[in-house]
């Protein structure tokens, strides 16, 4: 091969190593903070917003999942915001200046973490605010000033109606996983609280997956965007090894099971579709054994929490989940992901996913697919432009054995379908090889018993049958109800003319 050929060309053009943090115009206090999180090399996503971000432009970043998207909008609007710094205890010296929306409350409350991470040497106070706790803690806590403000579009608007939150100096808004935020679910209370924004701001939009629809939306919200790419959109991690099983509805359960042991795999993620059977499941690997915890939106915040608190912890093996857990939830080292049911949209299969393989890791993501889905698993070829080749899964025959009720014996035991009085006893039942069947056992009967009714000779009447009247005797009224006037036949009553 010469020299001068495209591909070595292109061998001999070294790649760029990543760029520092260190590199960026940030303040030590910020740098110190980015320093105790252990990031020293910035991500591609970051190298390319957080200077455009500083530059005060509207950006919309589209980046694969856990690519480190939270730091990327985080990190430079806290740069920002530095000038406004100080250690007054007065509230009105602290007001709102960025809003950061966040569709689930698992990811509004990792977010403020992060937030409250990267901001922890400086003065500036950070709130996080989302639905299923008492509001009165939130309350207390807006009400002593916060200059971010991390929120959840339901219980945010609760708080502007209560006047508790006052958004007329907000000068940054964060849309985090822009594409659920202006899903049509969402939007009637996203315009309602950009209604309360001033015109004059810097706008940010950040997701894994940015359909054209969303982005001709949000042209609506931002002014001039710059659009940020470091990969094809809607793209899955390459880190991520994914796999399609071909199987039966019944079998899924011992699906995972078979997987879970032939890969080692110690902790895992289930998704379904639905928040009934996301209790139903995660009960019924409670059964096989275990450590199961469910998350879904009819759990209380408090219990979602902890569900998601222990299994970050390693006090539980799988957490079986809707997609309230498939986006921005960062778990460090997860291993695998199971998709129970395919999504119902595709966008979720690429946040599902986006679980594991975070931060450069490897990961496995497992699709269960029956004959039904064959539509869904079409939505996600065309959304990651690959094609997908469903694998059959040979399970191993582990089904629990329970002894079979009398009415599900089958033909190959034609005596034990007899009814019970006719059988003999398992030890005087002839062996199958003599050819014959046994003789149906009859049961001891007494005839006398089996006779009908015969008075004895001599026997006489009782007295009180002697005396019985031949006619009932009338039933004496009570004095104080009036008898029934006998009406004639001729007008409808019953006694004759």
């Amino acid at each position: 091969m010469t020299s001068d050929s495209p591909v070595a060309a292109a061998d001999a053009v070294p790649t760029p190593p990543p760029a520092r943090f260190d590199t960026l115009p940030l303040d030590a206090k910020l740098l110190r903070a980015v320093a105790d999180q252990g990031y020293a090399f910035m991500t591609p996503i970051q190298a390319k917003a957080i200077p455009i971000v500083l530059s005060g432009r509207d950006v919309m970043g589209a980046a694969q999942t856990g690519t480190g998207k939270t730091a990327a909008f985080s990190i430079p609007l806290l740069q920002k915001m530095l000038r406004h710094e100080n250690a007054s205890a007065s509230p009105a010296r602290h007001p709102v200046r960025a809003l950061v929306l966040a569709p689930t409350r698992e990811l509004a409350d990792q977010v403020a973490q992060n937030v409250k991470a990267y901001a922890k040497h400086s003065n500036l106070r950070s709130a996080v605010v989302f639905g299923g706790i008492d509001m009165k803690p939130q309350t207390a806590q807006l009400k002593a000033g916060v200059e971010i403000l991390i929120a959840t579009p339901g219980r945010l608007l609760d708080h502007i109606e209560a006047k508790n939150a006052v958004l007329n100096q907000v000068e940054y808004v964060v849309l985090d996983e822009a594409d659920r935020m202006l899903d049509i679910g969402f939007l009637p209370d996203l315009q309602r609280i950009l209604s309360y924004l001033p015109k004059q701001r810097q706008t940010l939009l950040f997701s894994a997956t940015f359909s054209p629809e969303i982005k001709k939306l949000a042209n609506s919200y931002l002014q001039d965007p710059v659009l940020v790419e470091v990969a094809r959109p809607n793209a899955t991690a390459s880190t991520v090894e994914q796999r399609f099983f071909s199987v039966d509805d019944d079998d899924k359960r011992r699906a995972v099971r078979h997987l879970l042991r032939e890969r080692a795999i110690t902790q895992a993620i289930v998704f379904v579709n639905s928040k009934l059977g996301c209790a139903r499941l995660a009960r019924s690997f409670e059964r096989d054994g275990l450590r199961t915890s469910a998350l879904h939106g009819d759990k209380s915040q408090d219990e979602r929490l902890k569900s998601l608190a222990a299994f970050k912890a390693g006090e539980v093996d799988l957490l079986v989940a809707t997609d309230v857990a498939a986006r921005g939830l960062d778990i460090a080292d997860l291993p695998a992901v199971f998709n129970f049911d395919v999504p119902f949209n595709a966008e979720d299969y690429v946040h599902r996913i986006g679980r594991t393989g975070r931060a450069g890791a490897s990961g496995l993501a497992f699709t269960l697919v029956t004959r039904g889905d064959a539509r869904l698993v079409g939505d996600i070829e065309k959304l990651i432009k690959k094609k997908i080749d469903l694998e059959p899964l040979e399970l191993d025959d582990d089904r629990p054995r329970r002894r079979p009720r009398d009415d599900e014996r089958t033909a190959a035991s034609p005596e034990a379908r007899e009814p019970r009085e006719f059988r003999e006893p398992r030890e005087s039942r002839e062996s199958p090889r003599e050819g014959r069947r046994p003789e149906p056992r009859q049961s001891a009967r007494d005839p006398f018993f089996d006779r009908p009714y015969e008075p004895a000779p001599g026997d006489t009447p009782a007295a009180w049958e002697k005396s019985a009247p031949a006619t009932p005797a009338p039933t004496r009224l009570s004095p104080n109800i009036r008898p029934k006037r006998k009406v004639a036949a001729l007008l409808g009553g019953g006694a004759k003319a």
